[in-house]
């Protein structure tokens, strides 16, 4: 097969993304209708999200790189999480400028309030949906974004 012929995978694989980029938006905009009453957007949900996660305060590098997202865009919904009260910088006893982010008390229950109104919202949007079919989706992202982390891994060391 000629290199600029695509494989029927990474045809399917081609629109499957086009399809996972429309649904990634839908999710996105559903997102902060549902939690915009709550003070936040998606973003600021997911960050939140994060920081519940990790269990113990982490600095800004360490949940953008759990969450798989640029340290510099994180940094902007952590100053914002800042400016609103939901979370605070607490300095870092092993870096002097790598700051910890710690969830707030109006933090923790934006997020729990969040979660609250998350579960009846999945459960509408999966009522159709086979639990066997989204596992399988599950690990076929699974898949997909460890091939790209090995990608950006092999175009680090080139």
């Amino acid at each position: 097969m000629r290199k600029n012929t695509r494989t029927p995978a990474a045809t399917a694989m081609t629109d499957a993304v086009l399809a996972l980029f429309r649904a990634s938006s839908g999710l996105i905009a559903g997102g902060d209708r549902l939690v915009a009453q709550l003070g936040l957007t998606s973003s600021r949900w997911q960050v939140l999200g994060t920081i519940v996660a990790a269990q113990r305060p982490q600095p800004v590098a360490w949940l953008a790189r759990d969450m798989g997202a640029n340290r510099q865009n994180v940094q902007r919904v952590v100053n914002d999480l800042v400016r609103e009260g939901f979370v605070a910088m607490s300095p870092n006893p092993h870096h002097r400028r790598a700051s910890l982010v710690v969830l707030t008390e109006k933090g923790r229950e934006a997020f729990n309030q969040a979660m609250a109104l998350a579960t009846p919202w999945m459960n509408r949007l999966t009522s159709s949906i086979k639990v066997e079919d989204i596992e399988a989706m599950q690990r076929v992202l699974a898949s997909l974004r460890a091939r790209l982390e090995d990608e950006t891994n092999i175009a680090k060391v080139a």
